[in-house]
């Protein structure tokens, strides 16, 4: 008859089983036990020795390291020669607590000692042996143990060299630092928390570890001609109580086999769900895994509490990084681009006004460079316009004023303005490709932003150019739509490798002839970042030596408010409203005059107000004002607060604002505010007469 056992049974009889061979294995083990005894022992310290060697190595890291960085430093080079012991206490002696040494002392080459620096209690001074410099000139570093009045120190030595050769391998040693820490008891009692064992500084040892079962491990300290100073007793208990082992090892299996069963089940419970809980939300972060920890009993709960916390942290921590590095950047961006951009015009403002105050010059050369002077004025008010913007390109919060262009006038301007800026010194020729197909009529684009873009690239081939040309130009191509400019040199060239990473910012090509040249490297990027705005590519093809052609593109757009624009200028008919009484309120003397002396060419007369409250007060007393030209920004009261009380008086005066300031927002409130009219600054003659003519037409120019 087969024997059936149940489920029950067939446990009991595997618990049986399993207890049956734990006495078996503990049989085993007990014999097993007996003899392996002294081989655990002997494993045991050689693992001791082992271990000891490698902490006893790591206790001197941070002076081996200290000592390697201070030893390539071209400051200690200067010392060696200086002997400036003022330099010396500032750089060395404040530092000194922080090395962690007892004794800090520099030779000459000569080995000859020069000064030092140690703790109240260190009062050696000149005691390295010639013999050990003799070495260490050679090996570079050394590490050695000697006797001193003081006790037995530990010295670490190193050649002298520049920073810039760290590896000690490009010079000559300018001479010779020295640290040393005295073996004292704090040194002890450091080593010993390390190697958690008890240190003895012995001559001679001889230990038997056969009755005390301690572990022992004995390092020799040896002097720079590699003789024994002294020796190092390590000692820690072995822990080995085979006998407590025999005894218990039956009642751990016992209950072993019994916690196998409770901790597989509760374990499950416990741990192994909230630990897979964990790692979700290491690894996916997912906020349902944070909601089931938090659901734990314990600390698990507490650690989902922290998770949670945690994660609402990190993502306000991450929006506050992206706009504090988008802040840092537009402001870095704004900063650096700033020289670069105003360079050009106010090179041709400054360059021509000096030479207007040569009384030789004609008058043909007088009115020529005032015109450039001119153009260049507004080309810089422009870039400035631009540059105060420029924080808001990386947030796409600028975007190109489109406006009607002539190509050809524009070229030409270019030409003309560049031409008279080549050093002397340089034998270029500058060209201007003529167009095979000229633009009968004007594009729409940004003249600002096509214009520094050309700057920029014509600037860079001149200064990179010192013999040969330099020549620009344009084609059409109406396939595609597009004007293709093209900017070619005969100059240094940009490698291969330069090539990849010319358009970035604050990149520049490395080598000996450009860093001799000014520049902060953006100049490209800026071009790169106008043309895509406006929608074209830039291109650069170069070889290293021979010259370089930058290439870009923009789309062929043509203005088709030209013709309306010319219409309504013929048909727009000017009328002569005859001599007024004009009251200019502005504080600054020289845009007062700038204004005084436009308005008088057409025979007006002219009062003036300093501040806002003088604007009142002459615009109430004195009915005979016909217009006022009022500045926003003015002491006691604003633009905005003197307009306020002239229209509660005189409501039907003519106020036209006048302001530095040309933003969107400000027009905006310049024209809520119900002024008639608005210029900016710098003032424009022809716009000045035109606002006059449109403001007694009651035709609104805001």
């Amino acid at each position: 008859m087969r024997l059936k056992l149940t489920t029950y049974s067939k446990l009991v009889l595997l618990i049986i089983g399993i207890c049956s061979l734990f006495i078996f294995l503990f049989l085993s083990l007990y014999l097993y036990t007996i003899k392996q005894e002294n081989q655990v022992f002997r494993s045991n310290t050689d693992q001791y020795q082992t271990e000891i060697n490698r902490l006893f190595d790591f206790n001197s890291k941070t002076q081996i390291v200290t000592i390697n960085d201070l030893s390539y430093w071209d400051a200690l080079v200067n010392f060696t020669k200086s002997k400036d012991t003022i330099w010396f206490n500032s750089y060395i002696v404040n530092e000194f607590p922080t090395y962690e040494v007892d004794y800090i002392g520099v030779y000459d080459l000569k080995r000859k000692f020069i000064v030092n620096t140690a703790n109240p209690n260190f009062k050696s001074k000149d005691f390295i042996p010639a013999q050990a410099m003799m070495y260490l000139y050679k090996s570079k570093f050394s590490r050695f143990y000697m006797r001193v009045p003081e006790g037995v120190i530990e010295v670490f030595g190193g050649t002298i060299h520049p920073s810039n050769d760290p590896k000690k391998v490009k010079t000559k040693p300018s001479g010779y630092l020295f640290m040393a820490r005295l073996l004292d008891q704090k040194y002890f009692k450091n080593l010993e928390d390390i190697c958690s064992s008890n240190i003895q500084l012995l001559n001679n040892v001889v230990t038997d570890t056969s009755c005390n079962k301690k572990v022992t491990s004995i390092i020799k300290l040896r002097d720079a001609d590699n003789l024994v100073v002294a020796k190092l007793l390590f000692q820690r208990p072995s822990y080995l109580n085979f006998e407590k082992t025999k005894e218990l090892l039956l009642i751990i299996v016992v209950v072993t086999l019994i916690s196998l069963i409770a901790s597989i089940y509760y374990s499950r419970k416990w741990v192994y769900k909230p630990l897979r809980l964990v790692t979700n939300i290491l690894e996916t972060n997912r906020e349902i895994s944070i909601t089931l920890l938090k659901k734990e009993p314990g600390e698990f709960g507490y650690i989902g509490n922290l998770f949670d916390d945690h994660r609402k942290n990190r993502f306000q921590l991450e929006k506050s990084k992206v706009k504090a590095e988008e802040s840092d950047k537009l402001k870095s961006t704004f900063l650096a681009n700033l020289s670069h951009e105003i360079r050009t015009p106010m090179n041709a403002i400054i360059g021509f006004s000096d030479l207007l105050l040569d009384d030789n010059i004609s008058e043909e050369f007088k009115k020529k460079y005032l015109k450039i002077i001119k153009s260049s004025g507004k080309n810089l008010v422009s870039i400035i316009e631009d540059l105060i913007e420029m924080s808001k390109i990386d947030a796409k919060q600028i975007t190109p004023n489109y406006k009607g262009l002539n190509i050809e006038k524009f070229v030409n301007e270019l030409y003309s303005t560049l031409k008279v800026i080549i050093p002397e010194d340089k034998k270029v020729d500058f060209y201007l490709i003529e167009s095979t197909e000229k633009l009968q009529n004007d594009i729409l684009t940004d003249e600002v932003k096509l214009r520094q873009v050309m700057v920029n690239l014509l600037t860079n081939a001149i200064k990179f150019t010192d013999r040969g040309y330099v020549s620009f130009g344009y084609s059409l191509n109406h396939e595609i739509k597009t004007i293709e400019f093209r900017v070619e040199d005969t100059g240094l060239g940009i490698s291969e490798k330069d090539l990849k990473v010319v358009f970035d910012r604050f990149r520049r090509v490395e080598d000996d002839y450009s860093i001799s040249l000014s520049g902060l490297g953006l100049g490209l990027s800026i071009s790169k970042a106008y043309v895509e705005m406006l929608g074209g590519k830039i291109t650069v093809e170069s070889f290293y030596g021979k010259g370089s052609v930058f290439k870009f593109t923009i789309p062929l757009v043509y203005d088709t408010n030209t013709i309306d624009r010319d219409l309504k200028t013929d048909g727009n008919v000017r009328f002569d409203f005859g001599l007024k009484t004009i009251l200019v309120a502005e504080d600054d003397n020289i845009n007062y005059l700038l204004l005084k002396r436009i308005l008088e060419l057409k025979s007006h007369t002219v009062l003036r107000a300093r501040n806002g409250l003088e604007a009142v007060d002459i615009s109430t007393d004195n009915d005979a004002v016909d217009l006022v030209f009022m500045d926003i920004k003015m002491p006691i009261l604003d633009g905005y607060q003197a307009f306020e009380k002239i229209k509660q008086v005189r409501p039907d005066l003519l106020v036209i604002a006048q302001t530095a300031h040309s933003s969107v927002e400000d027009k905006e409130r310049i024209i809520k505010a119900g002024f008639s009219g608005y210029i900016t600054k710098p003032l424009d003659r022809e716009k000045i007469y035109e606002m006059i003519n449109d403001v007694f037409q009651n035709e609104s120019v805001c």
